[in-house]
C-alpha cells in the first residue's frame, strides 16, 4: 500500500492500481479527489468535506463512489443515485478493493456550548491504516499506521500524545496540520516522538511513503 499525504486531513491510499481518498476538504489541493476510485468522508466540516471537490470527482468519473455519514450523504446523494453510501459505527464494506470498518460516532468536543456533530473513523484493511476524522476514537483492534490529527481547535498536545499511547500503533503520521505553523512543528515532532511510544512521522503535502 502506498500512502500520499495531501494538505490538512486528506490522504490518498493506493493498492493494486486503485486509489482510495479520505477527507478532501477546502484546505486540500484542487485535484485532491480527482483520480480516486472511491472516497471516504468522516464528517461535514468543510476542512474534511468540500462539496465542490466531491461533485467534481463524481462528475469526472461515473464509476467513483463515496462512503460517508448521513449528514454528508444528504447533501450530495440525490444528484448521484446509487453512488453515495451512508455508513455508521460498526459497518463494514469494500471500497476500491480496500476493506473498511467504521469506528466512532461523534466529533470531539470543541466547546461545551457547541453542539457535537457526528463523525466516523475508517479502519482500512484490517488495521493497516486508521483515519479517525475529528475524534480520538480508539478502534477495537491493533492499528499499524495511525493518521494522527495533531492540531485542531478541539485538541491539545497532551491529548494527542495520550491518544497515540492508547491506540499503540506501529507508526503515526501527522494529519490535520494546516493550522500548525512551521515554528511549532519541531515542538510537536519532539514531544509526540519522545512521549507517544510509537514512531512519529510527518510528510509534506504531496510526499508519499510505502506502508
Amino acid at each position: 500500500m502506498r500512502f500520499t499525504k495531501k494538505s490538512h486531513a486528506c490522504v490518498r491510499l493506493e493498492k493494486d492500481g486503485r486509489t482510495l481518498v479520505l477527507d478532501p476538504g477546502v484546505f486540500s489541493e484542487e485535484d485532491a479527489a480527482l483520480g480516486a476510485d472511491a472516497i471516504l468522508v468522516t464528517h461535514e466540516h468543510p476542512d474534511h468535506f468540500d462539496e465542490r471537490k466531491l461533485r467534481g470527482a463524481l462528475e469526472a468519473d461515473p464509476a467513483v463512489e463515496i462512503w460517508t455519514l448521513k449528514s454528508v450523504a444528504d447533501k450530495i446523494a440525490a444528484a448521484f443515485p446509487g453512488r453515495v453510501h451512508t455508513v455508521g459505527h460498526g459497518d463494514t464494506f469494500t471500497a476500491a478493493g480496500f476493506d473498511v470498518q467504521v469506528h466512532g460516532e461523534l466529533h470531539a468536543v470543541i466547546h461545551p456550548d457547541i453542539p457535537r456533530i457526528t463523525n466516523v473513523g475508517y479502519l482500512v484493511d484490517g488495521g493497516r491504516v486508521f483515519h479517525p476524522g475529528d475524534a480520538l476514537t480508539v478502534p477495537d483492534r491493533p492499528v499499524e499506521t495511525l493518521m494522527l490529527p495533531v492540531m485542531a481547535p478541539w485538541n491539545k498536545i497532551s491529548e494527542v500524545i495520550d491518544y497515540v499511547r492508547e491506540v499503540k500503533p506501529q507508526r503515526a503520521y501527522d494529519i490535520h496540520d494546516a493550522l500548525l505553523t512551521d515554528l511549532a512543528r519541531p515542538i510537536y515532532d519532539n514531544q509526540i516522538g519522545a512521549l507517544g511510544g510509537a514512531e512519529h512521522l510527518r510528510l509534506a503535502p504531496g510526499e508519499s511513503a510505502a506502508l
